[in-house]
């Protein structure tokens, strides 16, 4: 995709504070960051979203956050981080290539667990949303 920065970014035309690089991978800190040490895992090739990616390299992808991660906590002295994908418009993601984001937490980061991105109770019953579910499955 021409006009991606991740896709440019992989493909080295705009430089990046790279850490990690694998086949299909690499992750680097985040421009904007959250956090000291906050990065991303991007795929070398386009993936708008999770859904699209090919289950193949999930491997790989998991290594190269476990390393990223294992740099990270001993650069800046951290065991804790928030982990995690925007997928979506509406969850926050603002560039439309699939990215991974590494988030170191240090004591009193002003932060909260991923539990407190989105507060919206369900108006049905778990029973009644977990049958939608399951007949979707079942398609």
């Amino acid at each position: 995709m021409t006009d991606c920065i991740f896709c440019k970014i992989a493909n080295k035309e705009i430089p990046s504070y790279l850490i990690k690089e694998s086949e299909n991978f690499m992750s680097f800190l985040d421009i904007n960051p959250h956090a000291p040490g906050h990065s991303l895992v991007i795929p070398k090739v386009h993936f708008s979203n999770l859904k699209e990616f090919e289950d193949e390299l999930s491997s790989e992808f998991i290594k190269i956050i476990k390393d990223t991660m294992i740099d990270i906590s001993k650069a800046l002295n951290t065991d804790s981080f928030t982990l995690g994908i925007n997928e979506g418009k509406l969850a926050g993601q603002a560039v439309l290539h699939l990215h991974f984001h590494i988030i170191p937490r240090f004591f009193s980061d002003k932060g909260g667990s991923i539990h407190s991105v989105v507060i919206n109770k369900p108006n049905e019953s778990i029973e009644e949303i977990y049958k939608k579910i399951k007949n979707e499955s079942q398609n």
